[in-house]
């Protein structure tokens, strides 16, 4: 079969870590076009491994030359690329979150039932990551019982002075949302934010650290810590407290040393390590399933589901903790 030859929307930190890991780590795809609006910083990527450069998404996205898209631009920029993917007719992975806000996803979900096939996927990596994959398939086995509360933190060593209030749940949280839902098949109900006492290592407008609460239709209570500044490294925890028993997420394995009078294991400090493993799992299984013609990831209506239940935690960040709903609707069988 040929390969995949696949455009790249954006080559930022994570296009061009996407584009290195199609180019030099996976099979079946070739990276033959680039585009950024920042049309130097897209040669220096495309130049090398003899890409067409863009300046635009457009103009890539109808290229004859391109089969697939891998969108990185900013969520902002999100749903003009997907809308022009879905007009060519062509395979999208696009990066989390599908796009900034539930009425833009909405719109998004619904351009792609009226051309009636499937062709998005989202990059919600913590799906293939070996140790969420692992709780799955525990719970999923039913030898703990149901799940009853979980606990998750996202600790982040420090953002840059554009980091907003908003980001912590559409850039970070995000991930949460999405990876919860998955692993306990319920869908949510409502969502609170509670702000503890605030971290001076942070810029004045950014509310951190953020406590998250999403309760699900059966009564399953999740709690999720947010904490972008903690300056210690980078932490992903999550805990599920079943019935008959607690299911921890391994942490990925650090060498532990003893020197000047101590014993230390370190801490991961980025999260392209962190999840090294778990984007190229995602990116070979999206580069796969779309030489079959297949999306067989997270899609659209995942995405949504995210956005309806980002944009009720960010309604939350400013109501004083009460409590707002999340209301999405019954799956369309076109995504089941």
């Amino acid at each position: 079969m040929d390969l995949l030859r696949i455009g790249v929307v954006g080559c930022g930190a994570i296009g061009r870590e996407h584009i290195n890991r199609i180019t030099n780590k996976l099979s079946g795809g070739k990276v033959v076009a680039v585009s950024d609006l920042y049309v130097e910083g897209a040669h220096k990527v495309g130049d090398p491994i003899g890409a067409t450069v863009y300046s635009n998404s457009a103009d890539l996205v109808h290229d004859p030359d391109v089969d697939a898209i891998v969108c990185t631009t900013p969520g902002f920029a999100h749903q003009e690329t997907l809308m022009q993917a879905l007009e060519a007719g062509k395979p999208i992975f696009c990066e989390k979150p599908l796009t900034t806000s539930a009425e833009e996803s909405l719109e998004i979900v619904e351009a792609e039932m009226a051309g009636g096939k499937r062709l998005i996927q989202v990059g919600f990596m913590r799906r293939y990551d070996k140790g969420y994959m692992q709780i799955k398939e525990m719970i999923d086995s039913g030898a703990f019982g149901a799940p009853l509360y979980l606990r998750c933190t996202h600790w982040n060593p420090t953002v840059d002075n554009g980091y907003t209030t908003e980001m912590a749940v559409h850039d970070t949280a995000i991930h949460e949302i999405d990876v919860i839902h998955w692993l306990v098949g319920d869908d949510y109900e409502s969502a609170r934010v509670i702000m503890p006492k605030q971290t001076q290592n942070k810029n004045p407008e950014l509310k951190d650290p953020q406590l998250m609460y999403i309760t699900c239709k059966s009564g399953i209570v999740a709690a999720i810590e947010v904490f972008v500044n903690c300056h210690f490294g980078y932490e992903i925890n999550c805990q599920i407290v079943c019935e008959e028993g607690v299911i921890d997420l391994p942490k990925p394995a650090m060498p532990s040393y003893r020197k000047a009078g101590g014993q230390t294991t370190p801490i991961e400090q980025s999260w392209k390590n962190r999840f090294t493993h778990a984007y190229d799992r995602e990116l070979q299984e999206w580069i796969n399933s779309t030489r079959k013609g297949e999306v067989n990831g997270p899609n659209a209506w995942d995405g949504l589901i995210a956005n309806v239940t980002a944009d009720a935690l960010v309604r939350a960040q400013t109501n004083g903790g009460q409590e707002e709903p999340i209301q999405v609707g019954p799956r369309p069988d076109f995504y089941k």
